[in-house]
């Protein structure tokens, strides 16, 4: 039995989906944030679940990539049910979709989640008469907190063996009048495109062009167009404006029937963003908070790196008793890419995921979005853009791919190739796991607004070669939640397996390679080949070979340095100025492995290889000056 998610961005719906189908997607509140659908298969009361969480949508008729794979996904007619998640807080809005949903004449589950923020902003629903309304079951939820979520699987269930379709809204008389006759004259055309009929007319009259696009008879056209001046003409705008204001005034009257509103409690969460969201003092709060988390993660992680490494390096010694030649090089790589992962990634990258997640499920994330978007549409870029870029802290990959919500190509190339500059998780890590834990906190932060110098300097340029109007952004910005520990630390998890399940093994492989190559003398060939660039850079020959591995995992070249020095006190081998100039090196040269593959489906051969060699010359550039700089000094 296929069980299809629908639902408004912030709606609760991929929380919802996580609750019973295991952690499996990162939930954020970013509207349009993924262009793709997360499916898992479980087991509920005997029955077997495909559980399909399809990409939030505030309507069927969009030219948002987003939005058109839920409805591309929903027209398929695949779901044996379909489970629309709606804002409890905001249902005269989120029934707008429910109304389209319905359209589809597929079995259709109504849940109200978010009924405790419901119930604090004094909004109280009849849900009894809501579905008499619908025609369709209708459940309440608090999905954070796993609160009826039972109910909404054993209403989809039966709903989905019932096979029953919900009530159709009826619209205006004068508007229904015009539907009802067009859809006489598309009874031909609706069973070619195997489409409900009131769904085509509706789309159509809607001036829908992917539908347009479906009707190969011009003169169907004709009596479409017809229709649609018919409409204008009687109520003075466009078609599609008549149409969606009719839903959404439907919407509107059924919350007027089965809500009522009384006093909110008024609560310090409501009065946050008087100041997060100043003109003036929001800034000043975000660089607080940037200052804060950076100092909290470095904090955490310099206490237990260090901890972790003296352990580590007391054990290697004793490896020499029981091996030696070649099986004592190999055990010793093993055990350093070993403890590379436990002593310095996962501390700094554990800690950096649980922050970012807390700064996710709090609500702050759009809020940063909604202070950056003037400064994005001053370097050239879509407000959206924010999006990507902020997904970028936590992973290259999923910030290239959410480029995919940017409508021009231009601001897609723009974005997708300013992303791979943000230091994600693993850069991260090499930053914190060198500059702060051997220099200071606050070098390490001077890196973070160098790169945001690099960034604003890069995409001024960009978008000088690449000229065009950017739109202006609309973003909904959710109500502030306290964060389920639960969800926090599943999402953490989540994260944190990619490193254990992908990167962790690349530490302990390319380690055992590197102590094979050092073994047999290949890394002084290697080294003696990058000598060129290394030479130029003022970084010892033995560090050539650690960039080779970074391109793998960015994680591997702090690891790989280490083990390439033969020593944990890099102080001891290289200077300060040398250890910021490998960094801000690794910063900013190849995207990993990873994004490459997914710059290569996204943009092609050309564009990503474009991105490759740029990225590489701007490292190398900003390596050189960060040498002479410190040269100076």
């Amino acid at each position: 039995m296929i069980v299809a998610m629908a639902g408004q961005p912030n709606s609760g719906k991929s929380t919802l989906f996580n609750q019973i189908a295991g952690y499996k997607t990162v939930t954020s509140n970013f509207p349009g944030k993924t262009v793709k659908y997360n499916e898992s298969r479980v087991q509920f009361s005997g029955e077997i679940l495909d559980v399909v969480d399809l990409p939030g949508t505030y309507s069927l008729t969009s030219f948002d990539l987003a939005e058109l794979e839920a409805r591309k996904y929903l027209l398929r007619n695949e779901a044996d049910v379909v489970v629309n998640v709606v804002d409890a807080s905001r249902l005269s809005r989120s029934l707008e979709l429910t109304i389209q949903i319905a359209e589809l004449d597929v079995p259709l589950v109504l849940v109200l989640n978010m009924m405790d923020e419901a119930e604090r902003k004094g909004i109280h629903i009849d849900t009894e008469h809501l579905e008499r309304i619908l025609g369709m079951p209708v459940v309440t939820a608090v999905a954070v907190k796993g609160k009826g979520i039972r109910e909404v699987f054993q209403a989809a269930v039966a709903t989905a063996k019932a096979g029953k379709t919900s009530r159709k809204i009826e619209f205006s008389k004068d508007i229904e009048q015009i539907v009802t006759n067009l859809e006489k004259e598309l009874e031909k055309e609706c069973e070619i495109l195997k489409v409900p009929c009131r769904l085509l007319t509706l789309k159509l009259l809607e001036n829908d062009q992917y539908f347009i696009e479906s009707i190969e008879d011009p003169e169907v056209l004709k009596k479409v167009r017809k229709f649609q001046e018919e409409l204008e003409k009687s109520h003075g705008r466009p078609a599609d404006v008549v149409i969606s204001s009719e839903r959404h005034a439907q919407a509107m009257n059924i919350f007027e029937r089965v809500g009522e509103v009384t006093e909110p409690e008024i609560s310090l969460r409501d009065r946050l963003d008087d100041v997060l969201m100043h003109k003036y003092a929001g800034y000043v709060a975000l660089g607080a908070i940037l200052y804060i988390f950076f100092n909290v993660v470095f904090g955490i992680g310099r206490v237990l790196e260090s901890y972790v490494l003296d352990a580590f390096e007391q054990i290697v010694p004793l490896l020499s008793v029981y091996l030696s030649g070649l099986s004592l090089k190999m055990a010793e790589g093993i055990l350093e890419g070993f403890s590379g992962g436990v002593g310095i990634v996962l501390p700094y990258l554990v800690p950096f995921l649980i922050g970012l997640a807390i700064l996710e499920d709090v609500g702050y994330l759009p809020r940063i979005a909604f202070l950056m978007d003037t400064f994005l549409h001053r370097i050239g870029l879509h407000g959206k853009a924010i999006i990507p870029l902020i997904l970028g802290f936590g992973c290259t990959v999923p910030a290239i791919m959410a480029t995919r919500i940017l409508e021009s190509e231009r601001d897609r190339f723009i974005t997708a190739t300013i992303s791979t500059l943000i230091p994600c998780a693993a850069r991260t890590t090499v930053i914190l796991g060198l500059v702060a834990f051997f220099i200071s906190s606050n070098a390490a932060l001077g890196l973070y607004v160098f790169n945001i110098v690099v960034i604003v300097a890069l995409g001024l340029i960009l978008s000088r070669l690449m000229p065009e109007i950017t739109p202006g952004l609309i973003l909904e910005i959710p109500t502030y939640h306290i964060p389920s520990a639960k969800s926090v630390l599943l999402k953490t998890w989540l994260r944190v397996r990619e490193f254990i399940y992908i990167a962790w093994p690349l530490l302990i492989g390319g380690s055992a390679v590197l102590s094979l190559l050092n073994y047999f003398g290949v890394d002084l060939t290697i080294n003696q080949t990058l000598r060129p660039v290394t030479l130029v850079l003022g970084l010892p020959a033995a560090v050539g070979v650690t960039l080779i591995f970074g391109v793998l995992k960015k994680e591997l070249s702090l690891v790989m340095l280490i083990q390439a020095l033969g020593t944990s006190q890099v102080l001891n081998v290289l200077t300060r100025v040398q250890i910021l100039t490998f960094t801000v090196f690794v910063m900013f040269y190849v995207p990993c492995v990873a994004a490459i593959g997914v710059l290569l489906k996204e943009f092609g051969t050309r564009k990503t290889t474009y991105i490759v060699v740029l990225t590489t010359g701007l490292a190398f550039i900003l390596a050189l000056l960060v040498r002479a700089g410190g040269v100076l000094v």
